[in-house]
């Protein structure tokens, strides 16, 4: 039997879209994961998916108290239906100590006051999704992670000044300001890049910089 990568319980609170895909992930990746879900059916249809759960209101400071909510250091509120709901839910954890709070946003003002009854981690998974599909949507970057300092990681098809020099010919850093991490050619291993490294056309490079800059270099031929 494989080692479990992870040993923390978690609690995963609503199993709809983004919490269902939370919870079984987290089993998968050895974490025993209890969740909690308010609607029967879609509870049920979570048996032997995850370690256990449990059918009840999280919103409700009881429910909290019977799952014994102080002895997890990890909570995933993942409740997409009620803002009212999902923000209850984050109270009860926050007053139960637990030190590890995740929570999905809906709205800014969700994620305003989310942040400000104490949750550390608040994910706004739709807007997220918007802002990384309107930088892909012209093709030249192949993937794109923005964090939120401004900073952004992409995958991109090399610029055309780029093929056939080394990267310190191109001088794509001194020129852009971004930092070419790595290349990967087809067929082969990714490799961090050096400044001797030849990028040819068929190579995608790994790209890290301020968002502006890595656009910057997005924008060339």
């Amino acid at each position: 039997m494989a080692k479990k990568l992870y040993e923390d319980d978690v609690l995963v609170i609503g199993l709809g879209r983004f919490g269902g895909a939370v919870a079984v992930e987290l089993q998968r990746l050895g974490h025993t994961v209890v969740a909690v879900e308010l609607d029967a059916a879609r509870a049920e249809s979570f048996l032997g998916k995850v370690a256990k759960i449990v059918q009840a209101d999280a919103s409700q400071p009881a429910a909290m108290g019977n799952l014994k909510a102080r002895n997890f250091k990890l909570a995933v509120v993942g409740i997409g239906s009620s803002v009212e709901a999902s923000v209850l839910c984050a109270m009860n954890l926050v007053d139960a100590g637990i030190p590890t709070i995740w929570a999905k946003a809906l709205t800014p003002e969700h994620q305003r006051i989310l942040e400000r009854i104490g949750v550390q981690h608040v994910i706004a998974p739709e807007a997220d999704s918007g802002r990384r599909v309107a930088h892909l949507l012209n093709g030249k970057l192949m993937d794109y992670i923005e964090f939120d300092d401004g900073f952004a990681i992409v995958k991109m098809r090399p610029p055309q000044e780029a093929i056939g020099f080394t990267l310190a010919q191109s001088a794509i850093r001194s020129k852009y300001g971004v930092t070419v991490v790595g290349v990967k050619s087809p067929g082969q291993d990714f490799t961090y890049a050096v400044p001797e490294t030849k990028v040819s056309g068929h190579d995608t490079l790994i790209v890290s910089g301020p968002t502006s800059l890595i656009e910057r270099l997005a924008s060339r031929p």
